[in-house]
């Protein structure tokens, strides 16, 4: 028996223990646990809880398990939203027992599946929301030359970012990476993603969690519309004149910005008519700058959009604390103070039983959203206070708990009729 871990695997040593020899779902160990929300699969995929963490363990064929973690780490390496892979384990049988080999990856925190947040809407239904998280990761993958042959709702998993969702590649039994992908490799993409999701959602209408009015081909149509109209925004060319040039290669790059990517190289080509063809070559990775400085502020670990709210409200605390002291604060001692005095406070209020319903970033985001509305109501800034016991009161007991809740072992083979549930292998 041989583990293949990507280093450092010092926080999973625990996992060396667990019944390898054995075929996956005749394991019987403490640390095995069901989630909630958990979905079918073409394998035996069973979880397991070690060191306080949550790893997905599935058993598969020996060469596409290492095909897998050859490229879940190469999507690690270019930053690209996907699940983190630990390692594999093969040559797992003893003697005439021939078993395939596991790979284990760790399971996605505060995350969710398309089949959970369909279940437990938020208000209206994210049918929306998912699509232009599930598109930009295509597109993403896209730009980086990764074909992923099975795109779809049930391969994806979700985090809520600051009112958006932010989608992460789970599975890559049939992807391909190259050095650049054809417009044909791109369309085929496309037309398995329109099969796959207009079935997902079929199955959702024939379980009772589809709401009204949602039409499933329709909303499959718009995964190749959305995906469209990105592509073209991020790739195409511009062509303008030579006294528009510095302002227009600006906003292009602002443009780019606001939609998550950045600029890896910009050419500029003079063409015969004296105009200048603008071409950019967008980098694929994920965006980190606001991410990156809320870290270095003050430590707080966010997505990105989360991390935009959180730094707006640091900047108009400092404003703040400037006209009410004053006196100019610097942005380093603003930031300690509102680390100290606004978001602490409200992190530790969070009732026990409702801690990790969503990230703590997420939390912090919905109650400034929370104190604008009643602000807004009461025509007066009702504080942080009030907005943080009314959003504890009201808003996050129904936020569904995330898809590592363990349920009872019992308890979970029965699910109703209709709702098979739902975790992407």
């Amino acid at each position: 028996m041989r583990f293949v871990f990507t280093p450092p695997a010092e926080i999973a040593t625990g996992l060396l223990t667990l019944p390898w020899r054995e075929p996956l779902e005749e394991w019987d160990d403490d640390r095995i646990v069901e989630i909630a929300q958990r979905g079918i699969s073409r394998h035996i995929v069973r979880f397991v809880v070690d060191n306080g963490r949550v790893y997905a363990l599935k058993e598969i064929d020996e060469r596409l398990a290492r095909r897998e973690f050859k490229l879940l780490r190469e999507l690690d390496e270019m930053e690209i939203p996907a699940v983190k892979v630990l390692g594999v384990v093969v040559d797992r049988g003893s003697g005439n027992t021939d078993l395939d080999a596991i790979l284990v990856t760790e399971f996605l925190d505060f995350s969710s599946s398309y089949r959970a947040l369909f279940s437990h809407p938020r208000g209206v239904a994210p049918t929306g929301r998912l699509l232009d998280a599930l598109v930009e990761l295509l597109v993403r993958l896209h730009l980086a030359g990764f074909y992923w042959g099975d795109c779809s709702l049930s391969n994806t998993l979700f985090r809520q970012d600051a009112g958006t969702l932010k989608a992460y590649l789970v599975d890559t039994e049939t992807a391909e990476l190259h050095s650049s992908l054809s417009a044909g490799q791109r369309e085929d993409d496309l037309t398995r993603a329109f099969e796959r999701v207009g079935g997902e959602l079929f199955d959702l209408e024939a379980g009772g969690l589809l709401p009204e009015g949602i039409d499933p081909i329709e909303v499959a149509e718009e995964v190749g519309i959305r995906y469209a109209k990105l592509w073209e925004e991020i790739t195409h060319d511009e062509v303008f004149r030579p006294e528009e040039q510095r302002y227009r290669i600006g906003e292009r790059l602002r443009r780019l910005n606001e939609l998550g990517f950045d600029a890896e190289e910009v050419e500029l080509l003079t063409q015969d008519d004296d105009k200048v063809r603008l071409r950019i070559r967008t980098r694929v990775g994920e965006p980190g700058h606001e991410r990156w400085l809320l870290y270095g502020k003050v430590g707080i670990v966010a997505e990105e959009n989360q991390a935009r709210a959180l730094l707006n409200d640091m900047a108009s605390f400092r404003g703040h604390l400037q006209k009410k002291e004053g006196r100019p604060v610097s942005e380093a001692e603003a930031a300690q103070r509102w680390l100290a005095g606004e978001y602490q406070p409200v992190i530790n209020a969070i009732p026990g039983h409702l801690r990790g319903r969503l990230a703590p970033a997420e939390i912090f985001y919905e109650i400034l959203t929370h104190r604008w509305f009643l602000s807004e109501s009461a025509g007066r800034d009702v504080g942080t206070r009030v907005a943080s016991k009314s959003y504890f009161d009201n808003i996050l007991p129904k936020v569904p708990a995330e898809l590592t809740e363990v349920v009872d072992p019992e308890l979970a083979l029965a699910t109703p009729e209709g709702s098979p549930p739902d975790v992407p292998s």
